[in-house]
């Protein structure tokens, strides 16, 4: 099955990844993605949404990163909370 992203959700995405030290971008982009397209095909669907990428970037995060990571989320708009996660 192919999975696509849907167009918003990949450009949050994309300003996430260009928030993380360049050195670990690449490394956070494979495996970020990697995680969001398995969440989606386990669920039967084809299309990564918000919740899938947000899911993704909390499961490969190592835990002492997160509060950056929430902080960069808002700033691009994102509201991580109402997909279970806490603030």
């Amino acid at each position: 099955m192919s999975v696509v992203w849907d167009k918003e959700t990949e450009n949050k995405f994309n300003q996430l990844i260009e928030k993380i030290p360049s050195a670990m971008q690449s490394f956070a982009r494979g495996k970020i993605s990697k995680k969001a397209e398995s969440l989606v095909i386990d669920d039967g669907r084809n299309e990564i949404k918000e919740k899938d990428m947000v899911d993704a970037f909390f499961a490969e995060t190592p835990f002492g990163f997160h509060g950056p990571m929430k902080t960069d989320m808002e700033t691009v708009g994102i509201d991580y909370a109402q997909y279970g996660h806490s603030r």
